[in-house]
């Protein structure tokens, strides 16, 4: 049985494993034996793994259990770190709060010791649960999906190298090793929705709901996750163009296209321009194509849909760039980048921000772009002060180059990524 967990470590990471593993460690059952499968997997393949553990300081007894991986890594010779959550204000939901504030955290820490992968230890039981709350608030096949056994947020590469493990098999392990672990009160508290659904799990096991067989299905949604992603990266590469940053789909091709690769070239738009870490919501992105079915406009997560001509253009919107400036050198929005070729322009005090009205007004030949003016108004243009030095996307500025990072290719990579 225990080789079925080293083999699983090791299809995760090999043939290339990272030289350095980041793994997170809160203590618990799971991520303990994690820790010491892959100590051992990297021990043997020559590799380095370094631990880190966030604390929270939700309960008393959080620095204790922080200490105790603490200890356990230097028994067995492993770097550790541990980081410190305060961010939360009691608005909104704890675990969600935690679980967003927990990758960050992790992100950062990751980038500072130059590693590029963590290994998290969710098991086959924690992809069951998931796979039923998310079930309960009807999510489709992307949600029913479950956990993905490896991911990039925050530009970090995630593994979850014990999705096919159970629970229990990983306290078997650990007591076979004779290895202590902690177990967090907090998941003994029915007030979190992860718990009840823990409990609904063995009342649903008589039936042979269990949850081996919803990791299963989560793994075979998943694969039709795949299938559609793919069929959209194609459609969208005969129908999809990008202009100034925003995504221009032909209409009359995309309404024969079936209601659900429609829905989907819609999500990856507004995710790719708004950057936003979570799809749009079902419901926002459903009111936004009814609009588009009626020729309206629609709005959702920062970005806006319109009808021009025979086009679909969704594009960012105004008001989430209007305040955003950076210095010349930085990405604007999260995406753009302003470029001169002339190395003999004066760049002293200049900063982007966005264009607006007032500098859409000083470029007299926007028109000739071709661009609509609800577009252009939240593109990027460089400014010294008050004065609009270029507007490159409105044909303002000689020389002056803006593109978005990673280029129109990101776009269409993202369909398959997602």
């Amino acid at each position: 049985m225990f080789r079925r967990l080293t083999q699983q470590v090791s299809d995760a990471f090999l043939p290339h494993p990272p030289a350095v593993t980041g793994v997170a460690v809160s203590g618990g059952g799971d991520s303990v034996a994690l820790l010491h499968l892959m100590h051992g997997f990297c021990t043997l393949h020559g590799t380095k793994v370094r631990a880190v553990t966030v604390n929270h300081g939700l309960r008393p007894e959080a620095e204790t259990e922080a200490q105790s991986v603490a200890d356990f890594c230097e028994r067995h010779g492993i770097a550790h770190d541990t980081l410190h959550w305060s961010g939360w204000d009691g608005i909104g939901n704890l675990q969600n709060e935690a679980r967003k504030a927990r990758y960050g955290l992790i992100a950062g820490w990751a980038k500072q010791h130059e590693i590029s992968t963590v290994a998290l230890g969710h098991t086959a039981d924690d992809q069951a649960e998931t796979l039923l709350m998310r079930l309960a608030r009807r999510a489709g096949v992307d949600g029913l999906s479950g956990m993905a056994p490896r991911m990039t947020r925050h530009s970090v590469i995630w593994v979850r190298p014990l999705l096919r493990a159970g629970r229990t098999d990983l306290r078997d392990y650990l007591l076979h090793q004779n290895i202590k672990w902690i177990d967090d009160p907090s998941n003994e508290d029915p007030s979190f929705e992860r718990v009840r659904t823990r409990e609904a799990l063995k009342v649903l096991e008589p039936l042979g709901i269990d949850p081996q067989g919803l990791a299963q299905v989560a793994g075979q949604m998943a694969e039709a996750r795949k299938a559609l992603n793919w069929q959209c990266f194609l459609v969208a590469r005969e129908i999809v163009s990008i202009d100034a940053g925003a995504v221009v789909i032909e209409e009359r091709q995309l309404r024969v296209q079936p209601d659900e690769i429609q829905r989907r070239l819609i999500v990856q738009a507004l995710s790719w321009i708004s950057g936003e870490e979570y799809p749009a919501r079902r419901s926002a992105v459903s009111a936004m194509m009814s609009a588009m079915r009626k020729g309206q406009a629609g709005t959702a997560d920062g970005c806006q849909l319109r009808r021009v001509g025979g086009e679909i253009w969704i594009f960012r919107e105004y008001k989430p760039v209007s305040a955003i400036t950076t210095p010349l050198q930085d990405l604007w929005d999260g995406r753009w980048e302003l470029t001169n070729e002339d190395t003999a322009q004066d760049f002293a005090g200049l900063h982007v921000g966005v264009l607006g009205e007032e500098g859409l007004a000083a470029c007299p030949n926007w028109r000739q772009t071709g661009r609509p003016h609800p577009v252009l108004l939240s593109t990027p243009a460089v400014w010294r002060g008050d004065e609009l030095v270029a507007a490159p996307l409105a044909g303002y500025g000689q020389n002056w180059h803006a593109e978005v990072d990673g280029g129109a290719e990101s776009f269409y990579g993202a369909l398959l990524s997602h």
